[in-house]
């Protein structure tokens, strides 16, 4: 073999070599590209994940502020109508509570009343002896009623007219007045009790207009939502 045969077999041989190692090197890169795209999907979709459940975190947490802030302003909303209703409420009391100062001013029809009360107290306390006590200013025309109760209460109950000793001690509070309002007062009535003291029914003006406030309320509740 000359040397230019030796000379051409070298030169396959390195063109063989040459090809190989670009073949190869062709699979690696194309090896390295797909390892390279599988990497990047997975950390696109691990981000996309995180993304996703961070917008999720954040939409829940705006979601219970929604929840929340509703819930404060429906909160918020009752307890403007409850202060509402309770305003017209006290300003209905209020009201009702200033016709009763008119009541004591017709002699002649408080006169009637302060017997009818009288009575009433005695058919609740069924006592053989009471306690009475009014406000000083009523104790003349009490005086003047007293003996006509105690019959109308015997025929009405059917017993012995019953013994009746004015509490000198204590007089109820005079009429309200404009100056302090958190003054006790009375606006008219009686308060009647057992001798021992035990047993006590308050039949003064104010006493009966809680009692009937307390029965209608409800009614007055509905008629402010109507």
């Amino acid at each position: 073999m000359n040397d230019a045969d030796v000379s051409k077999q070298i030169q396959q041989m390195v063109r063989f070599i040459r090809q190989e190692a670009e073949e190869k090197a062709n699979e690696i890169s194309v090896s390295a590209e797909e390892e390279f795209n599988i990497d990047k999907l997975q950390i696109v979709e691990a981000e996309k994940k995180k993304i996703r459940q961070e917008y999720e975190r954040k939409a829940k947490q705006i979601e219970v502020r929604k929840k929340i802030e509703y819930s404060m302003q429906l909160n918020a909303s009752r307890l403007k109508v409850l202060q509402a209703q309770d305003d017209i409420v006290n300003s209905i009391k209020e009201a009702a509570s200033k016709q009763l100062l008119r009541v004591a001013s017709d002699k002649k029809g408080y006169k009637l009343l302060l017997k009818g009360l009288i009575v009433q107290s005695l058919l609740r306390l069924k006592e053989p002896a009471v306690l009475l006590r009014c406000r000083e200013a009523d104790r003349k025309v009490v005086e003047s009623v007293i003996e006509e109760a105690k019959r109308d209460y015997a025929e009405k109950a059917k017993v012995e007219a019953p013994k009746i000793t004015f509490d000198d001690r204590v007089f109820l509070p005079p009429a309200p007045r404009g100056g302090d309002s958190h003054a006790p007062f009375c606006s008219g009535g009686v308060v009647l009790a057992s001798q021992d003291g035990k047993i006590v029914f308050e039949n003064t003006l104010d006493a009966r207009l809680d009692v009937v406030f307390r029965q209608k309320l409800p009614e007055v509740m509905m008629y402010q939502l109507c």
